[in-house]
């Protein structure tokens, strides 16, 4: 599903510059329920930011589901992201204005799918995540675990191969935490390939593996028993 090799990648500092990828090479199968964990400047988000196609290597090569991801515009870039990728983040980034459904929705507005079949599908997802019934609610009458997982739904609703989530419980309490978990578990036991960035070994004990970076290079990468939530 995905393949990496020789990931580089550095940053322009003035006269000088940032080396925070140095040689990468990762690999993650169909179904897989990966963690990616390390401390702040390990280099987890910047790998994260190029899985994403937010952020392009220096060197080395990126294939998703067969496809080299690389001298991509903009536009390009935001049509494999559509199609290949879900993005759950520790902020929800949910638009304040708009109620549960209509956040799930807004995926496949940008796919040009009608509003009938849009909020058919939304309520189909909410309802994955137990929400159904807070769908006409709006972000600020939700707590935190409800907005994760809309935000969940959301990224969930155009079927990508790929969930990504960047510190999917950072912003919980542990109970809420486990909560979100709980349901990425469900998802991921469905079959969908899922990438968790965490700094918490406890979060990242409750995948199927572990990645761990440390000063841009990967340092530890092991399958582990999982711990299930109910």
């Amino acid at each position: 599903m995905i393949q990496i090799k020789n990931l580089h990648k550095s940053y322009k500092m003035g006269s000088s510059s940032l080396h925070v990828l140095k040689g990468i090479n990762f690999s993650v199968k169909e179904g897989e329920l990966v963690a990616i964990m390390g401390s702040s400047g390990s280099g987890k988000s910047t790998l994260l930011n190029i899985l994403g196609m937010l952020d392009i290597a220096n060197e080395g090569s990126y294939f998703l589901d067969d496809i080299e991801i690389k001298n991509l515009d903009e536009t390009r870039a935001a049509k494999y992201r559509n199609q290949f990728l879900g993005f759950v983040f520790q902020s929800f980034n949910l638009i304040n204005y708009k109620n549960a459904v209509e956040n799930v929705a807004l995926p496949l507005y940008y796919r040009g799918i009608n509003r009938k079949e849009r909020q058919l599908q939304a309520l189909n997802f909410l309802e994955k995540v137990g929400l159904k019934e807070w769908s006409k609610h709006l972000p600020s009458e939700l707590s935190g675990g409800q907005k994760q997982r809309v935000a969940i739904a959301r990224a969930l609703v155009s079927e990508p191969k790929v969930l990504l989530a960047d510190e999917p419980t950072g912003a919980l309490d542990s109970k809420t935490s486990h909560e979100v978990m709980s349901i990425i578990q469900k998802i991921n036991n469905e079959g969908k390939t899922i990438l968790v960035v965490t700094h918490e070994k406890e979060i990242a004990a409750m995948c199927k593996r572990v990645v761990t970076l440390k000063d841009g290079i990967i340092v530890e990468d092991k399958k582990i028993k999982q711990i299930l939530l109910k």
